[in-house]
């Protein structure tokens, strides 16, 4: 088992105390301290061998946002993830593997962020390790549901030389993932993003070239296009947002990606129907968006995080709207593979729920489950429920 890094959580909690004591503050003077804490209990039930996983964890952000001078500002964050229920594995870290049903919630305290930034009208530039996100996270997110967010080491810029124009360039060395520093990876990613803004959505044209260092074969190649958008009818919003991506795996699989969303607004509701496709390559592998913020797409129980090789389609419907103050949000998923693996391409279905509240401008609660049916047993999946309540504080 790889050592964990000890926490200090009761530093973290003494810092946060002060910080109640004194709302955080920002001017040209003296900058910006600020947190951002969250204890979650999560609960693991699946049908096989492991054993129901059950984790009370607390993760805490302190940091320091300095004045600008010039143009020029720094940050620095740490953070911190103690566990107080550690019933649970965590395979790439080490923790408990092959006891429990996994909770990728790993002990550790880390530099979260740590950059220098300089900033104008027209360009935005970033360097150290920083929080990066793109589009809705499908290629480029945060993973900020779990509790060791994922992070980049590298150099971000982005300029926006009119309203309608935004570009984004990026190098990427080090991918600071979800496990602790255990299974952070060395890289040499390179992404590319330009926007723009016409009246009826954003038109998005991308290039991903992932590369991780000293590692042939690993060279991922993604290139797409994107288009979201809404417009109003009456008293009614529509809603669309359509996708296509193509992706090169070492120059030797090619796989495509498929998006279709339609939705409407009315009353107080969001309806939304679509689809997602990740393509498979003959059943040899599937597409994949490894810097994504997997948890958010494909479903909560988290079956799909790796895509099959058999590729996947996932044909969902969501539904939202607001209750006592918070707000709630149902769906259900039904998932079959792209081709099929010896005669079956039934790969289960899945719903979701989950009601979240603000309390105040500090604090906000949630409550969170999904259950997942398994399909052909050729997939080796297993029926899964989750559970997930949380309470949260920003200052």
């Amino acid at each position: 088992m790889n050592k964990q890094k000890k926490s200090v959580p009761g530093l973290a909690l003494l810092l946060a105390s002060g910080l109640i004591g004194t709302p955080a503050y920002a001017d040209q003077d003296t900058g910006k301290f600020f947190g951002d804490f969250r204890l979650r209990y999560e609960a693991v039930n699946q049908d096989n061998a492991l054993s129901d996983a059950d984790a009370l964890t607390l993760r805490s952000r302190l940091g320091y946002k300095s004045p600008t001078w010039s143009g020029f500002s720094a940050l620095i964050e740490v953070e911190d993830s103690t566990s107080l229920i550690d019933d649970f594995s965590v395979p790439p870290a080490g923790v408990k593997t092959g006891q429990y049903s996994v909770i990728a919630d790993p002990e550790v305290t880390e530099i979260d962020q740590a950059f220098v930034q300089y900033s104008n009208s027209v360009v935005t530039a970033k360097l150290g390790r920083q929080v990066f996100t793109l589009d809705g996270h499908r290629f480029v997110g945060h993973v900020g549901w779990r509790q060791d967010r994922q992070t980049f080491d590298g150099v971000v810029v982005s300029a926006k030389p009119s309203e309608t124009w935004t570009m984004t360039a990026a190098y990427i060395n080090k991918r600071n993932r979800i496990f602790a520093e255990e299974a952070d990876i060395d890289s040499e990613d390179i992404i590319l993003n330009t926007a723009y803004q016409t009246k009826a959505g954003k038109l998005v044209g991308y290039g991903y070239l992932l590369e991780q260092e000293d590692n042939p074969g690993s060279e991922l190649d993604t290139y797409g296009v994107s288009f979201t958008g809404a417009t109003p009818v009456a008293d009614t919003k529509i809603l669309y947002d359509v996708e296509y991506a193509t992706q090169d795996k070492a120059g030797v699989f090619d796989t495509d990606y498929i998006k279709l969303e339609g939705g409407v607004v009315n009353a107080g509701l969001t309806a939304k129907l679509g689809m997602e496709i990740l393509g498979s390559d003959d059943g040899q592998t599937g597409f994949a968006t490894p810097l994504a913020t997997l948890h958010k797409f494909n479903g909560w129980s988290d079956q799909f995080l790796a895509t099959p090789n058999a590729g996947l389609e996932d044909v969902y419907f969501k539904l939202a709207g607001s209750l006592a103050g918070g707000k709630w949000l149902a769906a259900y998923h039904d998932f079959s593979s792209d081709v099929a693996l010896q005669g079956n391409s039934d790969l289960g279905d899945e719903i979701n729920l989950q009601y979240t509240r603000g309390i105040n401008k500090y604090f906000s609660a949630g409550i969170k489950y999904s259950t997942y049916s398994a399909g052909d047993t050729v997939f080796g999946k297993v029926d899964t429920d989750k559970l997930w309540l949380w309470a949260g504080a920003k200052f």
